[in-house]
């Protein structure tokens, strides 16, 4: 039942007849084979024209309210809203039907009234509802099983990378540690690079673990990322940065951010003559990041697997997807906020 789509062809040709066939013998229970043909007729044909009204309608109801409130939170809300608005609908349409149809059409007035009709119209209205709600929760669960399952695997598979390609993380800190008390302290650049590196990886083995951090978490470990590699493309490399508080709040994947400016510094020149420019903004509930297309003219292709993980570990935290645009001058990615 994805995006509001319903796959229940089968279920509404089958069950709208046997429905109203259901309803119409049964509202006649003691009498319907003593009934005349003309009386049978009209009986078969307003139950069919009922139960098709309501299975529709209350279906659209059941698809808009899945629209407006889409959040398990809002669940109690859904279902104030749907009852009220079915059981308005049910009233309105079985007033309809016996006015239009059985009055005006057939000229056959309904005896039983309009308070027993409407109580007879509410079986198919129940009906509908508990079959779209019951299947809708046991897809829903099902999904979040997988998503479940994704996400253990997702987590799994990055732990066993980071046991096969990093070091151990006790004896790389050691080695900074060291490598800082053989620097001299008037060597202020070194000493703030070697700051700046220890920064990087402490990020990086702490962010592992989480499936989401926020971008303020983010930014601020780009921002030693950035610094490392200005050290090497002096003001080759150019880094704009629009955030508002606001944004820095929202989350977004763990390097996500680092990666796809790692990415843009990696395929692209960066010179004096042709400086790389990376743009980071926020618009419209993604974070943009732009950079200007000046692709190194080599034989070695890109693999873009950093840029497909990105794309699965967001298929796992979000409905919304990633999204890469590029046109003779810019490559920018669009991450989705995750709130």
């Amino acid at each position: 039942m994805e995006q509001h789509t319903l796959r229940d062809q089968k279920a509404r040709l089958i069950g709208i007849p046997l429905l109203s066939f259901m309803i119409a013998f049964f509202k006649h229970f003691d009498a319907f084979l003593a009934l005349n043909g003309s009386e049978i007729f009209h009986n078969l044909s307003t139950s069919f024209l009922t139960t098709l009204f309501l299975w529709e309608g209350n279906r659209f109801i059941f698809i808009q309210s899945r629209k407006y409130f889409p959040n398990y939170n809002q669940t109690a809300r859904r279902l104030v809203y749907q009852t009220l608005v079915s059981v308005t609908y049910t009233l309105l349409a079985t007033l309809l039907i016996d006015t239009v149809y059985c009055q005006w059409l057939l000229n056959y007035p309904q005896e039983d009234g309009l308070l027993l009709g409407f109580r007879i119209s509410l079986i198919p209205t129940m009906i509908v509802t508990l079959v779209y709600e019951s299947v809708f929760f046991f897809q829903a669960w099902k999904h979040n099983i997988q998503k479940t399952e994704s996400l253990a695997r997702e987590n799994v598979q990055s732990q066993l990378d980071a046991l096969k390609n990093q070091l151990d993380p006790h004896f790389l800190f050691n080695s900074l540690n060291t490598l800082a008390a053989l620097i001299e302290e008037e060597n202020l650049p070194a000493q703030k690079y070697l700051e700046q590196l220890s920064d990087v990886y402490r990020y990086v083995l702490l962010s592992r673990e989480r499936n989401t951090v926020t971008l303020e978490e983010e930014m601020a470990f780009l921002d030693a990322y950035i610094y490392l590699n200005k050290m090497r493309f002096r003001e080759n490399l150019n880094v704009e940065t629009t955030l508002t508080s606001a944004d820095y709040r929202q989350h977004v994947a763990p390097l996500s951010v680092q990666m796809l400016v790692e990415n843009a510094i990696k395929h692209n020149i960066v010179s004096k003559d042709n400086p790389l420019k990376i743009r980071i903004f926020k618009q419209n509930n993604y974070l943009h990041i732009v950079n200007n297309l000046q692709e190194k003219k080599t034989f070695e292709k890109s693999t873009k697997i950093g840029l497909q993980n990105i794309i699965n570990r967001y298929k796992l935290l979000t409905d919304q997807q990633v999204e890469i645009l590029t046109n003779e001058w810019h490559f920018t990615v669009r991450l989705p906020l995750i709130s």
